[in-house]
């Protein structure tokens, strides 16, 4: 079968492991690479031979590519996305898939309209740990879930990652559509079940525009619910997320993996370890997932449906935040997330 030729658009730290991806997954090369930095560009396009623009439109146009990855700053994504769309492209868009759930509807709409895929770019789905998670959950390993706990914590200070992350117009928010949105992508995923209704409480620490903690409270149908601790404060990183059930619970956390702890008092079972090769591995398998649902072998790994989920939680979290109350959650607000 004919590669599928892919154009990267934004080649930052990111789009450089998806470039890295498609090196290594057969039936994919990168061809055209789009960057308003050129060196940035050229140093992702150069090991590919792949053709380099300043303008997205631009390469759309070009005839290169079959499909792209829409690796920008956040509220750039729909417009991209709609553009690829109507040139008859398929789009891998990175998460949050936009910064309103309104933007998210118009991009599935447009993609649905031209008949190309649309799959968003939640890498938790492909770590092997995250994976072994799901599949326990799913198998009933733990019963049925009652309440899950997620906490991230990293440095989110200005000179820790791009300036736009801090112009809320640009990236939509602070800390939590950054880094809480893989919170709730993973609690919805795992768990299956819909958010319902939001609490939350956010700190602005430091001179900036954007927040740098949250702690959110997430009513998932059925009862079960979720509480999600995103910080910066400087504290050693953590990255772990705890499942409760009714006959048992699992933990997946940052250097040890992901284990299953059964209420009958056996011991704890190691579902899945931790290596090096699990972030450029998930990228690998995310793309090849992305390939095989262009081609129509499988269907959509990660569709724009859930990717609009978590934007709509997002946006909830952001909502009660601002009003100290309680959020109901609906796929039909025009709400901003930051």
């Amino acid at each position: 079968m004919t590669d599928i030729r892919l154009g990267l658009i934004g080649a930052g730290a990111v789009g450089a492991l998806h470039a890295e991806a498609a090196r290594a997954t057969p039936g994919v090369r990168v061809t055209a690479v789009c960057d308003l930095v050129a060196a940035t560009a050229h140093r992702v396009a150069g090991p590919a031979g792949a053709e380099v623009f300043a303008d997205h439109r631009d390469l759309i146009a070009s005839g290169l590519v079959d499909a792209v990855v829409v690796n920008t700053p956040h509220a750039l994504h729909t417009d991209i996305v709609v553009d690829a769309a109507q040139a008859g492209l398929h789009v891998l868009v990175e998460k949050p898939m936009a910064t309103t759930v309104r933007d998210c509807l118009t991009m599935e709409r447009a993609c649905e309209k031209a008949g190309v895929t649309l799959f968003v770019g939640h890498i938790q789905h492909f770590l092997p740990p995250m994976a072994a998670a799901k599949a326990a959950v799913d198998a009933g390993a733990v019963g049925d879930v009652l309440a899950v706990h997620d906490w991230r914590g990293t440095d989110y200070r200005p000179g820790s990652r791009p300036s736009w992350f801090f112009d809320p117009a640009v990236s939509g928010g602070g800390v939590f559509i950054n880094i809480g949105t893989h919170c709730v992508d993973r609690l919805l995923w795992i768990t299956g079940r819909r958010p319902t209704a939001v609490t939350a409480t956010a700190a602005h620490r430091g001179d900036l525009p954007v927040e740098t903690d949250v702690l959110a409270r997430l009513e998932l149908e059925g009862g079960a619910v979720g509480h999600i601790t995103v910080t910066s404060a400087l504290l050693p990183a953590r990255d772990e997320l705890t499942v409760i059930g009714s006959r048992g619970s699992l933990r997946v956390s940052r250097g040890t993996g992901a284990r299953l702890h059964p209420d009958d008092g056996t011991d704890p079972v190691l579902l899945a370890g931790e290596s090096d090769d699990d972030v450029p591995a998930a990228f690998r398998d995310q793309l090849a997932a992305f390939a095989a649902a262009v081609r129509g072998e499988r269907p959509c790994a990660v569709p724009a449906a859930h990717g609009r989920q978590v934007v709509t939680a997002v946006a909830g979290v952001y909502a009660a935040c601002a009003t100290g109350e309680r959020h109901l959650l609906s796929d039909a607000a025009d709400v901003p997330v930051g």
